[in-house]
């Protein structure tokens, strides 16, 4: 499935990353992760996090990408602070989002998971165009891959704890939770 094929009011974009392989089984998809990112850290409306996925960041260009060098990684998608969604990596694919983690006793949540990136930082509030868009997404992913619940969609820090923080204290997940219940 496609963001093509949503049939919600999103503005989006698509990328063929190329950092992404085959799940071990495609019907395992039950577990959305909610992620952020910023580069340079706290700077927005860059291009450096479409030049990370797509494999082509030049690391030079900041000293705080140095950390950066070779690294391959992706997400499914990622939400601008103007709520336009961008997919990198096809939902039925294994997109590079998550890292070392474990969820509900399961290692390697890449293999079973969407990884859904929101344009931000940690301790800056998210913009309303984002929660909308992140909601309308959700509910599309949740009517598409109904494993996913409400209760087996978390953040990055309960995927990776003492390793990741991310989404952070400024995600409302109170917010998002409800608009997902209403209508939905």
């Amino acid at each position: 499935m496609t963001l093509n094929q949503l049939q919600v009011p999103l503005e989006l974009e698509q990328r063929a990353s190329p950092h992404w392989n085959r799940r071990p089984q495609e019907s395992d998809i039950s577990l959305l992760v909610i992620h952020c990112i910023s580069l340079p850290a706290g700077q927005f409306g860059t291009s450096y996090i479409d030049d990370l996925f797509m494999g082509v960041l030049d690391t030079s260009v900041d000293q705080s990408f140095t950390d950066l060098t070779g690294v391959q990684v992706s997400a499914h998608c990622v939400i601008f602070r103007n709520g336009l969604v961008r997919q990198y990596v096809p939902f039925h694919y294994r997109a590079w989002h998550a890292g070392v983690s474990e969820f509900d006793g399961r290692q390697n949540c890449n293999d079973f998971s969407i990884g859904i990136e929101l344009e931000g930082t940690e301790h800056q509030p998210y913009t309303d165009a984002q929660y909308q868009s992140l909601v309308l997404l959700t509910r599309q992913l949740m009517q598409d891959f109904p494993a996913i619940s409400l209760d087996r969609i978390v953040g990055h820090q309960q995927i990776a704890p003492g390793r990741k923080t991310d989404p952070g204290p400024s995600f409302d997940w109170n917010r998002y939770q409800s608009a997902l219940k209403e209508n939905g």
